[in-house]
């Protein structure tokens, strides 16, 4: 196995020092929470904190502690101007901001709804720089992402980055707690028989949806002639890794339950950085009708829909869209 080290290949890279220092942060966060997760049952901190974060969704103990970790380490990084986080209402701002500090969006503890059953859990986040000296302004398009990143903590802890150029996968060595680099130069599978989705919500959502489910629960006697299989873990970070590595797709689409509130899934600690993580290992990323990468927000804890994977497979999904919308235009 290869010996190179998350910071042998952060070091080895032409990102900026203080990056480098960020990542670290991030990186030695995520390792601290990994330890609060394997160790939530004997300390105490399963099951739910009983308030309700600014999403209105009920706070684990392990989400709080998940945010603090993040806050505790990565506040340290000396060009971090601002935390962006899915528990906290308002941005933290940690000094005044300069043209190139750093800006951290993150959900500390994707799929905490999975923890009272051991089931795989992860962080999601995302840097951005400050555009100008005293600029306060945290509502910039995911294209200006630097890099983004997730960890899983399955049997394993895993880091996965992209700063632009490639997606990269690192495992936490369970005797040293390095990161490790195990999984070089991600790609998203092109062809894919595998579609992740909440089917319980069948009932609301809209027309192309249903029509690209149906289509491939009819298997090879339906119009795509092959069989799909289905998965759902209610982790975003757990669906997203097995897509890198054995292809498929991933809806969490607007449908008449969260078309009000936007969706379901948040664009900015979400959406964003998952967005870029596939679009970098060749998959593609959409609403169904828009980029991801190129929506304007218009607050930190934006939702909007969310369709990722497989290039052929999202083309389709949006192919299905602008028709439904086309045909819905004409009537």
């Amino acid at each position: 196995m290869t010996e190179t080290t998350l910071r042998r290949h952060l070091t080895q890279s032409a990102l900026d020092p203080n990056l480098i220092f960020l990542l670290e942060d991030i990186a030695s966060a995520c390792r601290s929470i990994a330890s609060l997760v394997r160790n939530g049952a004997f300390e105490g901190n399963l099951g739910s904190a009983n308030v309700e974060n600014i999403q209105g969704e009920t706070q684990k103990t392990l989400d709080i502690l998940a945010n603090d970790e993040f806050e505790r380490i990565c506040s340290n990084s000396p060009r971090l101007a601002a935390l962006i986080s899915e528990e906290v209402e308002e941005v933290t701002w940690l000094k005044e901001p300069k043209a190139g500090d750093y800006l951290l969006y993150f959900d500390p503890l994707d799929g905490s709804s999975n923890l009272d059953v051991n089931l795989s859990v992860g962080s999601i986040f995302a840097v951005m720089q400050v555009q100008s000296d005293g600029d306060r302004n945290v509502l910039l398009e995911g294209r200006r992402q630097v890099c983004a990143g997730y960890a899983l903590y399955g049997p394993s802890t895993m880091l996965v980055l992209t700063d632009g150029t490639q997606v990269t996968g690192f495992t936490c060595h369970n005797s040293t707690g390095d990161f490790r680099l195990t999984h070089p130069n991600m790609k998203v599978p092109a062809e894919t028989s595998e579609f992740a989705v909440n089917t319980s919500r069948y009932r609301y959502w809209d027309t192309p949806v249903r029509r690209y489910v149906d289509e491939c629960v009819a298997g090879e006697t339906g119009v795509r002639k092959r069989a799909f299989n289905m998965r759902w873990t209610a982790s975003m970070v757990a669906e997203i890794h097995r897509i890198l590595t054995r292809g498929g797709v991933f809806l969490y689409p607007a449908d008449s339950n969260n078309r009000k509130a936007g969706g379901k899934l948040r664009l900015m600690y979400e959406a964003n950085p998952m967005a870029m993580i596939i679009e970098q290992a060749g998959g593609a990323a959409s609403t169904g009708f828009t980029s991801i990468l190129d929506i304007q927000p218009n607050g930190p804890h934006q939702r909007i829909p969310v369709i990722l994977g497989s290039q052929s497979e999202v083309d389709r999904l949006t192919d299905y869209h602008n028709a439904n919308h086309s045909s819905e235009t004409k009537e």
